[in-house]
């Protein structure tokens, strides 16, 4: 007897005006199986997965589950199909709890049985794996807990497919190893699994198959077991690819940044950074590791003058100038005097671009306050974007295109092309590859060194720590705010950095 997959998806196409997102598509999803879905940005991956789960219909093609054509036209049309989908950006309500996040909008009394519900969930929790506390609000968790709210929120629909939209962007190692262990339970149980992620070694650990997509269209499908990370990528890129990450010498350093004892509280009085002191050197890049939440973010924010210091001074060293106490400025009076602090934030729409306008006006951004006359000049700014558009190969149907409608991905790209190429004499990053497929991720990696080889002095924050011991010429690590060490990265090991990432008090001297 023939086994029928839990999905199949029959020549689907999709397109947004002009542009064909999805065209001619057709897979199967098996029951029982954890498959990868891959591809470079703007293949198509994320919008073939909203066409399964109700975000999007079709204009061409047919879907079926377990055998019977479907018609599903919103996520309400997927949930009775047992198709449940987690996204990359959580939709839940802060102020309520787990619970109440899991049952909102279900049909039901006006008077719920919370201690029922709460039953409900332990049960599923147990069942997979999970940890998690019904009664604990949203507002109180990290960000894996959320991440479990939203599956048990699917499986307490009775969802039996599931589409996890990169799942591990902003999970530890820890965390993601507890993830995958739940999603090979869940696999035992016979739920068919679909992953969205960028990250190879993922794929090569977690997943049964790998289905590719190339520029919209299907490439086709191979079994984990016989894959590589070199074999996944000729398929993504449609060509051999070197995945080499270059790390030029350091050459004539000269000093840019000097941080010293610097403190930080945030409103809640929580302190975020607790005497933090290093040197950052024009010809270098310095690697931040640490698990997330362990001041990265706040550090950069107070060196960009976004967030004031409680205590300590940074001392900035223009070249051919005196040096600028940056402690007590603001961003916008930093700006004044001429430092040029580029900063690609961790949160791409949210402070690094405006969504709704076009590469043209968030190129401007940069530059518009240089103008003295009433009409701006778009020129400049719009070569620019069509320079970055080349150089990045940013997937847009043109510089006119909203920045919020492009994939993460390359809006991600439109970011670190536009803060390279404001010409900074110090580069701050957070996670620039957050998100980005294996070949551009190597493009920024290129970038990154070309700045440091033309004497920038580069501040990188990352999660991959094989990446910074490659990329960085020293490390810096933190945790719970402070500086645990800093490492040479020619020297180091993994177990070395993962080790200061746990300790509570500083050991290494800047």
């Amino acid at each position: 007897m023939k086994h029928i997959p839990a999905i199949e998806l029959k020549h689907l196409t999709k397109r947004f005006g002009k542009i064909v997102a999805n065209e001619d598509i057709s897979l199967s999803i098996r029951e029982g199986e954890i498959l990868a879905i891959l591809g470079e940005n703007g293949s198509g991956k994320t919008t073939l997965m909203n066409m399964i789960s109700g975000i999007y219909y079709p204009d061409e093609g047919e879907i079926l589950v377990h055998g019977e054509p479907v018609s599903i036209r919103s996520p309400r049309d997927a949930y009775p199909l047992g198709i449940g989908m987690i996204h990359q950006h959580f939709k839940l309500v802060d102020v309520l709890t787990a619970a109440e996040n899991i049952v909102l909008g279900l049909p039901g009394r006006q008077r719920l049985d919370m201690a029922a519900v709460a039953t409900k969930i332990n049960q599923l929790t147990h069942r997979y794996g999970f940890e998690l506390d019904p009664f604990k609000k949203v507002y109180e968790m990290s960000v894996s807990e959320k991440q479990t709210v939203e599956i048990v929120k699917m499986l307490y629909r009775g969802a039996k497919i599931l589409i996890l939209d990169e799942p591990t962007a902003v999970l530890t190692p820890q965390e993601t190893h507890r993830l995958f262990d739940v999603l090979r339970n869940m696999r035992a149980d016979g739920n068919a699994i679909v992953i969205i992620t960028h990250k190879l070694n993922e794929v090569l650990e977690l997943s049964d198959r790998v289905a590719v997509l190339r520029k919209g269209r299907y490439i086709g499908s191979v079994d984990t077991a016989s894959a590589s990370i070199a074999s996944l990528t000729e398929m993504m890129v449609g060509k051999r690819v070197e995945l080499n990450i270059v790390r030029s010498e350091p050459k004539q350093l000269k000093r840019r940044l000097a941080v010293k004892d610097v403190s930080c509280v945030n409103p809640e009085g929580v302190i975020t950074l607790n005497h933090v002191s290093f040197t950052l050197d024009g010809g270098e890049i310095l690697g931040i590791a640490g698990v997330a939440g362990s001041g990265q973010r706040e550090l950069l924010e107070t060196i960009a003058g976004l967030t004031k210091a409680e205590s300590g001074e940074i001392d900035y060293f223009p070249p051919n100038h005196e040096p600028q106490e940056l402690t007590k400025l603001s961003a916008v009076e930093i700006n004044r005097l001429g430092v040029r602090l580029s900063f690609v934030p961790e949160d791409r729409l949210g402070m690094g671009l405006v969504g709704p306008m076009d590469m043209v006006d968030n190129m401007m951004i940069r530059s518009y306050k240089r103008g003295g006359h009433f009409w701006v000049d778009r020129k400049a700014p719009r070569s620019l974007a069509e320079k970055i558009i080349r150089d990045l190969e940013v997937v847009t149907p043109g510089v006119g295109t909203p920045v919020g409608k492009l994939s993460g991905g390359n809006v991600q790209k439109v970011l670190v092309g536009r803060e390279i190429a404001s010409n900074p004499i110090v580069l701050m990053v957070a996670y620039p590859v957050r998100g980005l497929d294996i070949h551009s991720s190597h493009t920024i990696y290129r970038l990154l060194d070309e700045q440091k080889r033309n004497g920038v002095a580069v501040l990188c924050v990352g999660e991959d720590l094989d990446v910074l011991l490659a990329l960085c010429d020293r490390i810096l690590v933190m945790c719970d705010g402070r500086v645990t060490g800093i490492v040479d990265a020619r020297t180091a090991t993994k177990e070395q950095i993962g080790m200061l990432m746990m300790r509570t008090e500083g050991s290494g001297k800047p």
